[in-house]
């Protein structure tokens, strides 16, 4: 215990008083209580003096009961021993006691209400804390600098511009305003609730400056994109700090100035005395991720070890975030592994996740994410996204059933990633289920829950669900809303319900985007509307100033090509103003097998194997337009090449999802457990539909073999197979969902119109292209595909 050094000198009151203000650095209440038994026994204890000084002790050594029973036991209190209970209970959070004793208060004075007020707003009830200040000024007390700090700073918080002028107004009148603490609150509270020009008066009319003045200026122009005038500022200033260089350096790197921001970095190194702080080095190397420069990387990685500089928190995440984004994602990994994943954030993860995503090795990523201490929803999300993207969708669905049994409540970004999910495996089942679950937590109504479930119900074939989905939202009159819903017309072939949505968008002022003109211009091409998909397509770029992009123009070829008009297609692709893509050489190939154009057919082959020498689909089609037109020799020929070339056909198959699990059907399948009852089934439908009078298109059997034998090969196609399951694994009266990989053939075309009729359901049979709606003889395409 100090003691003072001549206490011959002093009063016995000072002297206590001195002791206990000396050992207050030992934060031990113990010291207190020995000088309290001192003062006792020498009969000082109704000293106020000293019950002040003791109370203040005991407060400040977290010894808050002794310091209640001291105010409790003394007869006489003054101002200062209320406040300094006050302010006791203040510190420690407990605002109903600091109440309770501001309220049995004689008297107050400007420390009472200030310490209430300060209490109020670093507990984040601000209201309160402007309200207080109010009767303060009501009950005559005057403000102290620190009470205007403190209420402007609650002003701040709730964005409130009214309450924050009138505390301004006060400020002038009090001649508070020549404070600079106050000036720079009042600058703070300006530039943070949006009002750039009355910031702007406030720093011009400050007498005093100081380095905090500058940075608020300096932070308002950057958060309002004036970086040119955040830099004219920041040149200005005599004296700068590192808030002041970190300002900048995020500045630039957070509005796309990445290398400025580099070169502010490099100046900080070089002319200022101060030394980067864990938000310089986490800004810089967020710049160096953001042009994937490596090599700078690494260097400010030298930096970070050869200053010592402790590489966890933001630092260690922002280094696993720029290896992860450059290209160094092994780098990353070690790093996680030397420091350990305690301190990795969710930024760092999901960068990392990318990292491992864009190399396809989703592995240590699931090891990592394993690891993690504290998984919130956006861990559980980037993880589940991760799977998504890398089309491993079981995993996704495994992953999220285990979220819901042992992780955070999924969120509408969750949602919408499962439901993608259940896009990508076009199950509908799923995707009911993910709906019933985000109509349990409240999401289904948020955007993007409901733009997710417009398109899962869409690929899943249910578009009336789709329509119902979109009738509720569609009120809200945003652009990718309405888009997925023109999208998804288009794609089941209801080419003029899209393009009377996409006019009624246009009548409400809802602007379209370059997604939505690739709705619109695939429903122009399923219905056949060429005229109205020319006029989009001006449009699009005259009126919407939309630049084209390659979907845009293969659509257009595709239009073209479709209707016959294969010479003008030829000649839209040769105008193009970008190198055509295999995109749009293959819709002209595809046009020109149906329409049997050979001189344009071997052209598109050629121009398209040029760019993706290995694509089968050329060969493929390029196969089949000779065979259609006779040429067995050549079709035999391009079989040898692509045999030659080691190129194989994409095989076709067909699946049908029955109670969550999916059947796989290729054609003359024999792998399936019922495949007697299936082929029993399919033969007894063929008789069935041949004497309703289908004719099967043998024509379109690309093989020289005998009559019977096509007839044979055109029964056992896929989906065929895949519809006879259906029908004898689910009830009557429901609709069959088929899902198919390639291009549905004719024969099968018809055939299922059929068949639709024959058993009296309707069959939805999803295509690589669209959409078909078999019901009572008839398809929703009108038999133009």
């Amino acid at each position: 215990m100090e003691t003072p050094n001549s206490p011959s000198l002093i009063s016995p009151l000072e002297f206590y008083a001195h002791l206990l203000q000396s050992n207050l650095k030992s934060r031990n209440p113990f010291v207190g209580k020995l000088v309290h038994a001192r003062i006792i026994k020498c009969g000082l204890h109704l000293s106020v003096f000293l019950k002040n000084s003791l109370m203040n002790f005991y407060a400040k050594t977290e010894s808050i009961s002794y310091a209640k029973k001291v105010f409790d036991e003394m007869p006489v209190k003054t101002l200062c021993s209320w406040n300094t209970i006050l302010s006791a209970y203040a510190k420690q959070g407990r605002l109903d006691l600091a109440c309770e004793v501001f309220n049995l208060m004689p008297n107050r004075d400007s420390v009472s209400w200030t310490t209430i007020i300060v209490t109020y707003n670093e507990i984040g009830r601000f209201k309160n804390a402007i309200r207080m200040f109010v009767e303060m000024v009501k009950d005559q007390v005057l403000p102290t600098q620190f009470t205007v700090t403190s209420v402007l700073a609650s002003c701040t918080a709730l964005g409130d511009l009214s309450a924050g002028k009138k505390v301004h107004s006060f400020v002038v009148k009090t001649g508070l305003s020549g404070c600079v603490n106050v000036t720079n609150s009042l600058l703070n509270m300006y530039a943070k609730v949006g009002d750039e020009m009355t910031a702007k008066a406030v720093f011009d009319g400050m007498r005093l400056k100081n380095v905090s003045s500058w940075n608020v200026v300096v932070s308002l122009h950057i958060h309002s994109g004036r970086l040119d005038l955040a830099r004219a500022q920041f040149d200005q200033m005599i004296e700068r700090d590192v808030v002041t260089w970190n300002s900048m350096i995020a500045g630039y790197s957070q509005n796309g100035y990445d290398f400025e921001a580099l070169g502010m970095f490099a100046n900080m190194l070089k002319d200022s005395s101060l030394k980067p702080d864990k938000f310089t080095l986490a800004s810089t190397l967020s710049a160096c991720a953001n042009l994937e420069k490596l090599k700078l990387g690494k260097q400010i990685h030298a930096y970070i070890i050869r200053t010592e500089f402790d590489a966890t928190g933001p630092v260690g995440n922002a280094l696993i975030s720029c290896y992860a984004k450059v290209g160094g994602v092994e780098i990353a990994q070690k790093i996680v592994e030397q420091s350990g994943i305690s301190y990795l954030n969710v930024i760092a993860f999901t960068t990392l996740l990318d990292g491992y995503i864009k190399i396809g090795d989703i592995g240590p990523a699931r090891r990592i994410f394993d690891s993690l201490r504290d998984r919130d929803v956006v861990a559980w999300t980037a993880m589940l996204v991760g799977y998504e993207q890398n089309g491993l969708n079981k995993d996704a669905v495994e992953l999220f059933r285990s979220m819901v049994r042992e992780g955070p409540k999924p969120n509408n970004y969750t949602l919408s990633a499962m439901l993608s999910v259940s896009s990508s495996l076009a199950s509908l089942d799923h995707g009911k289920q993910i709906h019933a679950s985000a109509l349990r937590s409240g999401e289904a109504s948020s955007l993007s829950v409901s733009n997710a479930l417009i398109t899962m119900y869409s690929k899943a074939g249910n578009i009336n669900a789709a329509r119902r989905v979109f009738n509720l939202i569609n009120w809200r009159q945003e652009t990718v809303s309405w888009t997925s819903m023109i999208v998804a017309l288009a794609q089941h072939g209801l080419g003029e319900e899209a393009i009377q949505l996409f006019e009624r968008m246009l009548e409400l002022g809802i602007k379209p985007d370059h997604i939505t003109y690739v709705g619109v211009l695939t429903a122009c091409t399923h219905g056949g509307l060429v005229e109205q998909g020319r006029r989009y397509y001006n449009m699009m770029k005259n009126v919407h100033k939309i630049k084209p992009t390659p979907s845009h123009f293969a659509s257009m070829v595709d239009l073209l090509g479709r209707a016959g008009l294969l010479q003008e297609a030829y000649n839209f692709i040769e105008n193009m103003p970008l190198e055509p893509d295999v995109v749009a050489w293959g819709s002209l190939l595809s046009a020109c097998r149906v329409h049997k154009n050979l001189d344009l057919g071997k052209i598109a082959a050629e121009k398209l194997l040029l760019i993706e020498p290995d694509n089968s689909g050329a060969y493929s089609a390029l196969c089949n337009l000779y065979s259609s037109c006779g040429k067995w020799e050549d079709a035999a020929n391009i079989r040898k090449s692509m045999k030659y070339v080691g190129v194989k056909k994409t095989q076709g198959f067909s699946w049908v999802q029955i109670q969550n699990k999916v059947h796989v059907f290729g054609v003359e399948d024999w792998l399936h457990p019922q495949r007697d009852a299936i082929y029993n089934k399919m033969a007894k439908i063929w008789d069935e539909i041949k004497e309703m009078g289908f004719v099967p298109d043998t024509v379109s059997v690309l093989h020289d073999v005998e009559e019977d034998v096509k007839e044979q090969m055109l029964r056992h196609h896929s989906e065929k197979l895949a519809i006879a399951f259906g029908l004898i694994s689910t009830p009557e009266n429901t609709t069959l969902r088929i899902m198919k990989n390639l291009r549905v053939c004719n024969d099968c075309h018809s055939a299922i119109k059929f068949i639709c009729k024959l058993v009296d359901r309707e069959i939805v049979v999803r295509d690589a292209t669209r959409f078909h709606h078999f019901k009572k003889g008839l398809c929703s395409c009108r038999d133009y595909w």
